[in-house]
């Protein structure tokens, strides 16, 4: 999609801190932190949301696995980290390309729910 933001970072048309990649995701730190580490994990392949890709079970893996890699080398395994899909604007996706939110590097507030 052309006129996805994240389409177009995994093509390479808008730069990004990538820090890491496999053959089906993209890593990359996000614009707007919310955490000390924050990184977006993203399927290379355009889907809007996580109920999209959970039709695409290995794509769902490779995301968790990449995230768990992300979060090992940005020195959270010990300390804990939080992995994060938004849902639909209500739940607060604003980018409608499936991503998930690798979050941690100090002790995260609890969520409701």
């Amino acid at each position: 999609m052309t006129d996805c933001l994240f389409c177009r970072i995994v093509a390479g048309q808008i730069p990004a801190t990538i820090v890491g990649e496999t053959e089906h995701t993209i890593a990359f730190r996000d614009i707007a932190p919310q955490a000390p580490v924050h990184v977006l994990v993203v399927p290379r392949v355009h889907l809007p949301d996580v109920a999209a890709l959970g039709d695409r079970a290995e794509l769902l893996h490779a995301v968790v696995v990449e995230a768990a890699a992300v979060a090992a080398a940005e020195g959270l395994a010990a300390g804990g980290w939080r992995l994060i899909f938004n849902t639909g604007a209500d739940a607060g996706q604003t980018v409608f390309h499936v991503h998930a939110h690798v979050l941690g590097g100090e002790t995260l507030g609890a969520l409701r729910g």
